[in-house]
């Protein structure tokens, strides 16, 4: 499967600036709309409350008449003629009607205005008036109506009362209110469309120089940083973040220079040879014993190549996941000693193990980690030296694993470069010069993956300690 490369944003998607302005505008349109929503059906609302309760309050005063001057019709056609049409403030119409139905009284042409069969069904007495309802007369008026019985309507001399108030300027009120809710909305959604484009586009401008910045930085410019400093706080995480990556990748990528370097010299030479032997075998005629030699000593290249080759490999998977279990360091060493035993003893050097304990390490890794140190150990010690390997632990726990011997030791100036790839003194040269310089980068690189790490204290002429550190499990 070929993963394809995208040099920018596809056609249909949207910037951030855009996704952003866009989200805004929406979310101040909501709420814009609920606010006028809210406005108008409250404004609405109080109007209708207003209307309902000045018809409840005119139906109680009507009962309250007749109730009081039951036999006097003169107070009762006061306040339904002349305060119902006679005053130019009034825009309410009053009937008034018998148990049967019949018209009492009622405001002059009320009866072509609205009509009885208009208004809703009476209410049983005015203390359990609900709404009115609205009517539109064929001249466009809009009423609100509304009907109550002053006793039930049970009783032969009940009344029931229906008041009608014209509401027409409020309706033509509403519809403007209608339509200058309307032009706000528009006005508002489009003058916060404008203004959230202005908002978004400087609050992303630290981010567009964020991207020039960053964009700037190549591989010749890995050493700039980006400073998380003159970022706001939500860019400065991502600055942070961005430099440790850069210093991440200069590391590495001075450690890959270096090492492409070293790799091409250490390559170089059992190359040379081996194209150095080959040529002078070929120029004349050979005896078998002679080619036997070339072979041997081609071998002996081949296997120098091949364990380059498994070492630079095993760096190069350096990142790969482990899951250390516990491991019985004593058991551990013990065959190493076995292993490393008879190399020791033919040069002459006494290896010896003291401690025991339980290590958390990968057994494969932990063997090779171990077993490149004591190859060291046995390559720069002398004969009749001695190489001491101690278990112990540290005050938090952590296994403590050094290996001492009485070599040629590293002097001050090489001692910070041991554990570079490649790397290999004057006088390892001198003394091994089939090594590679890999074994002490294999070591660190196992630490790390361990989340220990892997220290080195030697004196020219005196020996090397080298202390692996392995962290409890839970660490």
């Amino acid at each position: 499967m070929y993963l394809k490369r995208s040099d920018g944003p596809s056609p249909g998607t949207l910037s951030l600036a855009a996704r952003l302005t866009v989200l805004s505008t929406l979310a101040t349109t909501g709420v814009l709309l609920f606010a006028i929503v809210f406005q108008f059906l409250a404004l609405v609302s109080d109007l209708e409350f207003e209307d309902n309760d000045f018809i409840i309050d005119k139906i109680r005063v009507i009962e309250a008449i007749i109730v009081r001057y039951p036999e006097d019709r003169v107070h009762l056609e006061q306040e339904v003629q002349w305060e119902g049409s006679m005053r130019e403030d009034s825009r309410y119409l009053v009937r008034i009607a018998d148990a049967r139905k019949n018209i009492i009284m009622e405001t002059r042409g009320m009866d072509r205005i609205a009509p009885p069969a208009m208004f809703p069904r009476p209410a049983r007495d005015t203390h359990a008036i609900g709404r009115g309802k609205k009517l539109k007369t064929p001249e466009g008026r809009v009423y609100l109506v509304n009907a109550a019985w002053t006793d039930g309507g049970r009783a032969p001399d009940s009344r029931q009362i229906q008041v009608a108030l014209d509401v027409t300027e409020e309706e033509e009120m509403l519809e403007g209110y209608k339509q200058k809710m309307a032009f706000v909305f528009l006005a508002g959604l489009f003058l916060s469309a404008g203004l959230n484009v202005v908002v978004v586009r400087r609050g992303l401008r630290p981010l567009v120089q964020l991207t020039e910045t960053a964009g700037r930085i190549d591989v010749t410019t890995l050493h700039e940083r980006i400073d998380a400093r003159v970022w706001p706080r939500e860019l400065a995480r991502f600055a942070a973040a961005f430099d440790a990556m850069l210093t991440r990748l200069e590391s590495s990528f001075e450690r890959l220079e270096s090492s492409s370097a070293n790799l091409a010299h250490e390559i170089r030479t059992p190359l040379n040879i081996l194209r150095g032997e080959a040529e002078v075998t070929l120029s004349r005629a050979r005896s078998p014993e002679e080619y036997r030699r070339v072979i041997e000593s081609s071998l002996e290249e081949y296997e120098r190549l091949s364990r380059l080759i498994d070492n630079i490999l095993f760096l190069a998977r350096a990142e790969q996941r482990i899951e250390p279990v516990p491991l019985d360091a004593g058991h551990e060493l013990e065959l190493l000693q076995d292993y490393y035993g008879t190399l020791a003893e033919e040069k002459g050097i006494a290896i010896s193990c003291t401690g025991e304990g339980t290590i958390s390490a990968d057994p494969l890794l932990f063997q090779r980690a171990v077993g490149n140190v004591l190859s060291n150990a046995i390559r720069y010690t002398p004969a009749g030296g001695t190489i001491t390997v101690s278990i112990d632990r540290a005050d938090d726990g952590a296994a403590l694993l050094t290996v001492i011997d009485t070599g040629i030791g590293i002097s001050a100036d090489d001692l910070p470069r041991v554990f570079d790839r490649f790397y290999r003194s004057s006088e390892a040269r001198t003394l091994n010069a089939q090594g590679t310089g890999l074994g002490l980068a294999i070591v660190r690189s196992i630490m790390e993956l361990h989340r220990g790490s892997v220290t080195i204290d030697s004196a020219p002429g005196r020996g090397t300690a080298v202390t692996l550190r392995f962290p409890l499990a839970s660490q």
